[in-house]
């Protein structure tokens, strides 16, 4: 009988896929079901059929997998912020490890050998930089108050995450241990403060009210700590107090700031913003380098874990003293700073304009004279002209968004007779679709992959391709 959607199936997870979600087999079509382990034996109900596969929701475990462990947060089964926190780490590890594998056999034809042991992070939880909670006027129901004969209101201030897939409820959080503890803590206080001081949140539907969101960043190598109060208006008499509030409750707080977004976009990122107390950026460092962090700039998410993966890339480039080395998509230049003291001239290339503004910044504080920085769209930067102007490098590294590389600089990647080509990704899957154009004309003869986000299904890996 032909499966229809609605239908209500018991089946039994195999495998998990690579955004985390389990895999079925039903009636000869993969079947995906989130929130599960292998093992599992599940009832779900079918939300979605096509012609190559279907998907389901969980309705309940019917028989737990005996890789099922108890969560360490009390809102891991309804929270987007972590995936898999129903695994233990190592299992998580052997998952990632196999998805990684199996991207670059099935979609980029390579032989899964290639690809080393993953590196895991020596911190399963705690191990964030920055985290960015939101504040809404909608919350997210409990399994329990939806499952009531009774009505809910849904109504009332909540600070926390935005539900899995929903713009307008938020996840009103008491825990989160992905960030030191004192992040959550400061959530909380936060949110008690605007309920006692009738504070309100701002409703996307109504387009008013202000708290938006609030984002707290800290430093691994230090203890500076920021908190950034993002609002939709400007109002020093709301934000001085709850300021003061925030010193004298938590004196770890090192800087305040107030990014004013009184746009309609959901964006943290205010249209200016407000120095409240301290000096409005943190430092942090990776390697030998140390950066100052603004609260809109961009900066690796797991520092210490960071480290790591830059050091595979500086391995894979095979570098040395009269080296030329490009790095594409460079952001605010960690990585190209990185690798400036192994070669001789690094240059960078960026779209984003504060980005290049900021890695030129990161090079003058860090006294880095060999390192310089583009503005310009991969795309089209990279051509004949550029490499006339600049000389043609002995490596390049490429460490391109979720998307993968543009086409038009994959193709200039086949023409270009580089030695060395060390590709970062945070995303295996469009990465082995890169390696199978590249493959024609380079040997990839390493893949390792490391573990930047425990609890998550995101993945990153590196490539080491040579020259054929």
């Amino acid at each position: 009988m032909a499966v229809k959607k609605g239908q209500v199936v018991e089946v039994e997870i195999e495998s998990t896929a690579f955004k985390g979600k389990g895999v079925a087999k039903l009636e000869g079509q993969a079947l995906f079901v989130s929130g599960v382990a292998p093992g599992d034996i599940v009832e779900a109900r079918i939300i979605k059929k096509k012609k190559k596969y279907l998907e389901a929701k969980l309705l309940q475990i019917k028989e737990p997998s005996h890789l099922r462990i108890e969560p360490k947060c009390s809102h891991a089964n309804v929270c987007g912020g972590c995936t898999w926190q129903h695994l233990s780490y190592p299992d998580q590890l052997k998952i990632k490890e196999q998805h990684v594998r199996d991207h670059i056999e099935r979609i980029a034809g390579l032989s899964p050998d290639i690809v080393a042991p993953i590196i895991g992070c020596d911190e399963a939880f705690y191990y964030r930089n920055k985290m960015e909670y939101s504040f809404g006027t909608r919350r997210w129901l409990t399994e329990k108050e939806i499952k009531s004969d009774e009505y809910v209101d849904d109504a009332g201030f909540s600070a926390g995450l935005h539900a899995p897939g929903r713009f307008d409820k938020i996840l009103n959080l008491n825990e989160c241990h992905l960030q030191p503890e004192i992040s959550y803590q400061i959530l909380n206080f936060v949110r008690n403060y605007c309920l006692e001081n009738a504070i309100p949140a701002f409703d996307t539907f109504k387009k008013d009210g202000f708290m938006r969101h609030l984002v707290i960043r800290n430093s691994h190598y230090n203890d500076d700590l920021m908190v950034n109060l993002v609002t939709f208006r400007d109002d020093p008499g709301i934000i001085q107090p709850l300021a003061d509030s925030l010193l004298g409750e938590f004196p770890a707080i090192t800087t305040i700031v107030n990014n004013v977004n009184d746009q309609p976009n959901p964006t943290a990122i205010g249209r200016y913003e407000n120095l409240i107390h301290g000096p409005g950026f943190i430092e942090d460092r990776i390697g030998n380098h140390t950066f100052k962090i603004h609260a809109n700039a961009f900066f690796q998410t797991n520092t210490k874990q960071a480290e790591k993966l830059y050091a595979v890339a500086r391995d894979f480039a095979q570098l040395n003293d009269a080296a030329k080395l490009f790095d594409l998509y460079c952001g605010v230049g960690t990585l190209s700073l990185y690798m400036a003291d192994k070669a001789k001239k690094v240059l960078g290339i960026e779209i984003v304009d504060v980005a290049v503004e900021n890695a030129r910044a990161n090079a003058k504080q860090n006294k880095v004279e060999n390192a310089e920085f583009v503005l310009g769209d991969m795309k089209d930067t990279l051509n004949d002209e550029f490499l006339a102007n600049y000389g043609h490098p002995d490596c390049i590294i490429t460490d391109p968004p979720r998307s993968g590389m543009h086409p038009d600089v994959v193709t200039m990647f086949t023409k270009l007779n580089v030695p060395r080509i060390v590709y970062v990704s945070c995303n295996p899957s469009t990465m082995a679709r890169d390696l199978q154009i590249l493959k024609q004309f380079y040997h990839v003869e390493r893949i390792q992959p490391v573990d930047m986000f425990p609890q998550t299904y995101h993945i990153e890996a590196v490539a080491k391709l040579t020259r054929k």
